[in-house]
């Protein structure tokens, strides 16, 4: 099973819509009263000010042109459970060798992140996972060698 879509859950969606108004709102209007206020201070060549401005200008169009971009190309995902892993599946593995259980959840690539538990579907360790079931045994290349994990749990 091979996943080729961009996924973000419903909650991530929420966030980047309010992020975005924000960006379009007050965030565009405090740059553009800044670029107004550095004209004003005169010579625009050596002005710390503007150059500040328009480089904060450059930041905020290029987040407001990511997130709509991902808005409109990313799949909203609902967590629905079940024994095969996809997106939004909570999944618990344990390393071979190792006694300990690890407990994660498989989710887009711009929800990602290893200290919340959130595996991206596109990283080595999700896409190995990705499809399979409890019980199965899945290994991946790391740049420490080859890692084996069993999966113990999917939900």
């Amino acid at each position: 099973m091979q996943q080729v879509a961009d996924y973000i859950t419903e909650e991530k969606k929420q966030e980047l819509e309010t992020e975005l108004a924000d960006l379009r709102g007050p965030r565009r209007k405090e740059i553009l009263e800044a670029l107004q206020y550095a004209k004003s201070l005169g010579d625009l060549s050596e002005n710390a000010e503007y150059h500040q401005a328009r480089e904060d200008q450059g930041k905020l169009e290029v987040r407001i042109q990511k997130i709509e971009q991902i808005l409109q190309s990313a799949q909203v995902i609902q967590s629905k459970g079940g024994n095969i892993i996809q997106v939004g599946s909570k999944v618990v593995v344990q390393k071979a060798g190792m006694t300990e259980e690890k407990i994660y959840v498989i989710v887009g690539s711009e929800e990602a992140s290893m200290a919340e538990g959130k595996i991206s579907n596109r990283s080595p360790f999700g896409a190995a996972m990705f499809g399979k079931k409890k019980g199965d045994r899945i290994s991946f290349e790391t740049p420490r060698g080859t890692v084996n994990y069993k999966i113990i749990k999917v939900s």
